[in-house]
């Protein structure tokens, strides 16, 4: 089984598009796909599907024309932090930091774990 792909983003991050139909749109990540690369993210390439009436469980669901978000290229959207009151884009660096961690049988140690920082500010995101 082949490990999990890692992405600079993650659901719940703001990003701001840069390059494509919606560029320059900023907006929040409401869905990852890892394995194709893939985010969606709010308002941000509306798609229209035009769906029929059909039963379900003896119930009619209503057709008609639909719009949602459809999935972008991960590599077309940067995280967005604040600095100094403005919004600026930044790319993404890890950072170790030193925690206390306790073991299952109550004794303590020191650990590490990595952080994600945005190079623009130097603070965690």
């Amino acid at each position: 089984m082949a490990a999990q792909k890692k992405l600079h983003v993650k659901k719940g991050d703001r990003v701001k598009v840069i390059s494509g139909k919606d560029k320059g749109t900023v907006g929040e990540i409401i869905a990852v796909d890892p394995s194709n690369d893939r985010v969606t993210v709010q308002g941000v390439n509306i798609v229209k599907r035009h769906l029929t009436d059909r039963q379900a469980g003896g119930r009619v669901e209503k057709g008609g024309i639909v719009s949602s978000e459809a999935p972008i290229h991960v590599s077309n959207v940067q995280p967005v932090v604040k600095k100094d009151g403005v919004e600026v884009v930044t790319r993404v660096g890890h950072k170790r930091e030193t925690v206390t961690k306790t073991r299952a049988d109550g004794t303590t140690y020191e650990g590490t774990r990595s952080v994600r920082i945005a190079k623009a500010t130097g603070e965690e995101f």
